[in-house]
């Protein structure tokens, strides 16, 4: 990636517009399509989908519960009905197919917020200098699991950015509002991709999950890296692409095999020389050894 210029600029060269963006506009798609599933029954009375995106029902058939938030009503002492854990099983079925952490890119409403923030940091270079750790998502874990086994309530449902957005669509935003708002300000000014990528406990939950699942990418293609960098640039968990780049660790597969990969896609829309393609967790060949001083030849510009 050159000075000033935005990550993917090459690929929209060698791909076209479209073709540089094509998983983008597919996760858009999607995040707005379930939302619309959502909102079609209050607004218009077609009931295609009732509940939220922590329990529903869809078309009187489908359960679909959060496991999060069914953990959360056991700890709490509480007894769900049997169909939530039915919804929890087909959640974790699909999870661990896909990548857990594909909730985060594909089906979370405030990944469009956090989205705009970093576009917005990247277009106009903001350099926002606070640093979290990543670990601090997994001490927010604990806690919104410990706070239902002190006092018996579903403390995080009630500041559940996620849970609020849904609500404030359809009923008005309130005070959900000033939460939404602090997020993209956050991610904005303060620390690129700080909630998603460091705080939230969703995440850090879905992340678990998707250590096991079989949907991967895989930078099968990587001889052909020039080291433009946009791949890391754009990727909202960059610790998980560096073994990915040309300068990975000999006898190191392709595979992108870490759970807090949100399966996005955008490393593969913005690589002008297609290295990234999504494939499943067996297909990680560990490349021959090579002797050093013919590696060094070979590497050689």
């Amino acid at each position: 990636m050159k000075a000033g210029q935005m990550p993917g600029a090459e690929a929209r060269e060698a791909k076209a517009w479209l073709g540089a963006n094509r998983w983008l506009l597919a996760r858009r798609v999607t995040q707005i399509g379930i939302l619309l599933l959502f909102l079609v029954g209050p607004w218009f009375g077609w009931w295609i989908v009732k509940g939220n995106l922590s329990s529903s029902m869809t078309l009187d058939v489908l359960p679909l519960t959060d496991p999060l938030l069914l953990l959360q009503v056991l700890l709490s002492g509480h007894v769900p009905e049997l169909v939530a854990f039915t919804g929890v099983a087909i959640v974790l079925a699909f999870y661990l197919l896909v990548g857990g952490r594909v909730y985060c890119s594909w089906v979370c409403p405030v990944n469009m917020v956090t989205d705009l923030a970093e576009w917005l940091r990247m277009r106009f270079n903001i350099k926002g200098g606070g640093h979290l750790s990543r670990r601090l998502r997994y001490w927010l874990l604990g806690l919104v699991l410990l706070l239902p086994l002190l006092t018996g309530a579903l403390a995080w449902e009630l500041i559940n950015p996620v849970s609020l957005a849904h609500r404030g669509i359809l009923f008005g935003m309130g005070l959900g509002w000033m939460v939404i708002l602090g997020i993209f300000l956050l991610d904005l000014l303060i620390a690129r991709r700080a909630w998603c990528g460091h705080l939230c406990p969703v995440g850090a939950f879905y992340g678990l999950i998707g250590r096991f699942s079989v949907l991967r990418v895989s930078a099968d293609n990587r001889s052909a890296c020039d080291d433009c960098m946009d791949c890391f640039a754009v990727c909202p968990e960059q610790q998980v692409i560096k073994p990915a780049l040309k300068g990975a660790p000999k006898g190191l597969g392709p595979l992108i095999d870490d759970g807090l990969c949100t399966n996005c896609g955008r490393c593969i829309d913005v690589c002008a020389q297609d290295v990234f393609h999504f494939t499943h967790r067996f297909d990680n060949p560990v490349p021959a050894a090579v002797a050093g001083p013919t590696h060094r030849s070979e590497a050689s510009p």
